[in-house]
This record gives structure tokens, sequence and C-alpha cells, in this order.
């Protein structure tokens, strides 16, 4: 295991990573504003995607802790997002009591006109790294997300 960098390079990666962040939060605020959400109703999307892409649909009450909403600001967000097509709400295959939601057709449509060329632009950028540096780039950024999270939970 190699030291940790200190230093020039060390603060280059944090300047790296405050510049990432300001840039991803302006291009989220400029895809809120043109469909009309609200910065929480993107973070809900995100989360309702990523549980669907990993098979575990979140109900409205996993969503409501994930996001640090109280019951009823979680189903005036998930009501306003299921009356403009992002969400569904459906009855888990497994369980027919519980209700999950699902990604909408309509959050379909505004994610691939919004952030289609952005997966463009990553597949082309990719092309220049070596799966080996690909993986260090996957550990160091898993590794950014826990330290942010866990620091934001503290």
């Amino acid at each position: 295991m190699s030291e940790s960098p200190t230093g020039p390079l060390r603060d280059e990666l944090i300047r790296l990573l405050q510049a990432y962040a300001t840039e991803s939060a302006r291009l989220a605020g400029e895809f809120s504003a043109a469909n009309g959400l609200h910065t929480t109703d993107l973070h809900a999307l995100i989360a309702v995607l990523n549980a669907d892409g990993r098979g575990e649909p979140l109900t409205a009450g996993r969503l409501g802790a994930h996001l640090g909403l109280s019951s009823g600001a979680t189903t005036a967000l998930v009501d306003r997002m299921e009356r403009h097509g992002y969400v569904q709400r459906v009855r888990d295959t497994v369980d027919r009591r519980r209700v999950v939601l699902t990604y909408g057709e309509e959050a379909a449509r505004i994610g691939r006109e919004f952030f289609g060329p952005l997966g463009a632009d990553m597949d082309a950028l990719l092309t220049g790294f070596t799966v080996d540096e690909l993986g260090a780039v996957e550990r160091f950024l898993a590794g950014v997300v826990d330290m942010v999270g866990d620091r934001r939970r503290s």
C-alpha cells in the first residue's frame, strides 16, 4: 500500500473535487429548472432510479428517510412527482401489501434528453483510461462518496 498523498497533489485533488461538485450542482440546477423540478425532486429521481437499477425499489418511507424528509413532505413530493409522470406507485411483486416507487416514463424521457449527451461524453472520456486506472478511480470515488456521506451524517 502506498502512502497517502500530501502537499500539492492532495491540494489539487481537493480542488478538482470541489470544482466537480460545483459544476455538478450547476448542471443539476439547470436540469431542475428546465423541467420544473425542485432540487429535492431531482435527488428523489436519482434515488428511485438507482434503487430500480439495483433491483431494490424504494418505498415512499425509505425514500423519505434517504432524503431526510418527514412523512408529510415525502407524500407531497411523491404525489407531485407522480402527477408529472416522474414516478409511479406500484405493488411490490414479492409482497403485494407493499407499495414501491418506480421510475416513470416522463422521467426516463427527460433524463435521456438532457443527460444522454453527457453519457456519450463520459464514454469518450473513459476510452482514454486502462481498466486498472479506472479501478483506481472507482476506489477513490467510492471512498470520497463514503467519506462525505459519513461527514454529512455526523
